[in-house]
């Protein structure tokens, strides 16, 4: 999606998601794999007790308010700053970066990333599979093109993970009704986002 000439082309649209210009989203996109890398970087948090998987998502979500939408709106506007050529790049080196840090950095390593919870790397990569799977779709949705089919096991991640959000946020008995009785779902249990 991001080397799409229909990207170049929109740079200062607005896209589907609120707030988010085409730039900032493609942006944002390419910092799901440039944050996987750069959280590595910083030292390892000592003392932390780390969170769940899906305690992530439940709590930066849910706690995120509209200074931290807009924090992540600019984030992906500055990450998007120099242009689409240049972001490619950014993508490309980023993509490099984490196929080296995934073979070098220990599983269970702590790192500290947004909003400063604390987990294991590997349960910080569900949500970036989240990220890189339901942006990848906002771009193609905005852009009008046709939204690629995500690799079968990159989708089995992102799927598993979303309801495990799900179940922290909602309880099981209002998942199991979502996903049984959609008539008695009044919390809409299955939107994590």
């Amino acid at each position: 999606m991001i080397e799409s000439p229909e990207l170049a082309r929109r740079w200062n649209d607005e896209s589907v998601l609120a707030g988010f210009s085409v730039r900032g989203l493609a942006g944002h996109l390419v910092r799901a794999v440039q944050g996987a890398v750069a959280y590595l970087a910083q030292d390892v948090p000592e003392g932390a007790e780390p969170v769940p998987a899906p305690d992530y998502y439940a709590k930066v979500l849910w706690s995120l308010g509209d200074a931290g939408n807009k924090e992540v709106i600019v984030r992906g506007e500055e990450n998007a700053s120099a242009g689409p050529t240049e972001l490619v790049a950014t993508y490309d080196q980023a993509v490099i970066d984490l196929e080296h840090v995934l073979i070098t950095e220990p599983s269970d390593r702590l790192v500290r990333v947004f909003m400063d919870v604390v987990l294991r790397y590997d349960d910080y990569l569900p949500s970036r599979m989240c990220e890189l799977l339901i942006h990848t779709d906002d771009l193609a949705v905005t852009l009008g093109l046709e939204p690629p089919a995500p690799p079968q096991a990159a989708s089995d991640v992102a799927i598993e993970h979303l309801v495990e959000v799900a179940r922290r946020v909602h309880g099981d008995r209002a998942v199991l009704i979502a996903l049984s009785r959609r008539e008695r779902d009044t919390v809409n249990a299955l939107r994590v986002f």
